[in-house]
């Protein structure tokens, strides 16, 4: 295994200080032409590369940038990652991903490490933090953006999810479902919040009202919409349509209902959200709302940018619209 070459090297065979490599690597002070020459020289022959952290320490910068996110196997947050990746690569910043697994606890100690690595700005995604936590926790962080999340004083890129929920309500209500049950995610959600506001005002004017009991919260993920809807239909057997907090519920659903006996979309309409490609490829496919996840990374990351370079319009809101898409779940 060859030996790692260090800024000693580099010093000893250009003849010069270590201070004078680290000022010409960084372009951080004044050096000769020439002596600049010398050590761009030694760099060349020993292929020295300056480590991100000295460079950091140097520059203050990283290039680096932190994405945090709840649940990496959704493919909803792997669509906001690619949005924030490919406006990074093409300006010169690396992005570190971090995985909360839906855990606030382990989403803390994320914004933690983050912090402590110096990183140079942060995406955080759906937190799941209550507000008072989640203030506490940006306090000591820079530049930040949050994504469907909002928080005063902090740029966001939102989905407009009660317009969404108004949709796929409508949808369902017009196709003469009149019993619809929620399978909600986390309390601290701020898309759930808005999803709820929305189901609960199309019921409100149309003379209707969410009996008690109708909305459940479970996991944001196949197993828990499967275990959610299991647990819906049998108190609430008289249920003719779910409106699910995402598509994976929305999957976990489906399963329920077969096992169950409840033929989709007969006797029961299920809606998901998001459009996730899993969606499409169900039996029946679903009925969902379509959002713009690489929009919401792209939009975020080209936010966070402006706040890293100063200008004071990184700290707006960005509000995207979902779309209706109608297929066989709920026609």
């Amino acid at each position: 295994m060859n030996k790692r070459v260090t800024i000693a090297d580099v010093a000893r065979t250009a003849g010069v200080s270590m201070m004078t490599v680290s000022r010409v690597v960084n372009d951080s002070g004044p050096v000769s032409e020439s002596t600049r020459q010398r050590v761009l020289l030694a760099v060349g022959e020993l292929g020295y590369r300056p480590s991100g952290l000295a460079r950091g320490l140097a520059t203050r910068r990283t290039a680096t940038i932190g994405l945090v996110v709840p649940d990496v196997a959704n493919p909803f947050f792997a669509g906001v990652a690619k949005g924030v990746e490919q406006i990074a690569y093409a300006e010169g910043y690396n992005v570190f991903l971090g995985n909360t697994g839906e855990d606030p606890e382990h989403e803390l100690t994320l914004l933690q490490s983050l912090e402590e690595k110096r990183v140079d700005g942060l995406i955080l995604c759906s937190s799941r933090l209550p507000e008072a936590d989640l203030r506490q926790a940006l306090q000591w962080h820079g530049a930040t953006v949050l994504v469907n999340r909002q928080l005063e004083g902090f740029g966001a890129v939102l989905v407009d999810d009660q317009r969404g929920a108004i949709a796929l309500v409508e949808h369902l209500l017009s196709g003469g479902r009149r019993r619809i049950g929620m399978l909600a995610g986390p309390e601290t959600s701020h898309s759930c919040r808005l999803r709820l506001l929305g189901y609960d005002s199309v019921l409100q004017e149309a003379g209707m009202q969410r009996r008690q009991g109708w909305m459940l919260r479970c996991a944001p993920d196949v197993a828990g919409g499967r275990q959610g809807a299991i647990n819906l239909l049998q108190a609430y057997p008289e249920l003719d349509a779910l409106l699910c907090f995402n598509d994976l519920v929305a999957v976990g659903a489906l399963q329920a209902a077969a096992e169950l006996g409840r033929s989709v979309p007969d006797d029961l309409a299920i809606t998901g959200f998001d459009d996730i490609p899993l969606a499409a490829l169900m039996t029946p496919p679903l009925t969902t709302c379509s959002v713009p996840v690489f929009d919401l990374g792209d939009q975020a990351m080209r936010l966070l940018l402006e706040q890293i370079g100063g200008c004071d319009e990184g700290c707006e809101r960005i509000v995207l619209a979902p779309e209706l898409v109608i297929r066989g779940s709920a026609p």
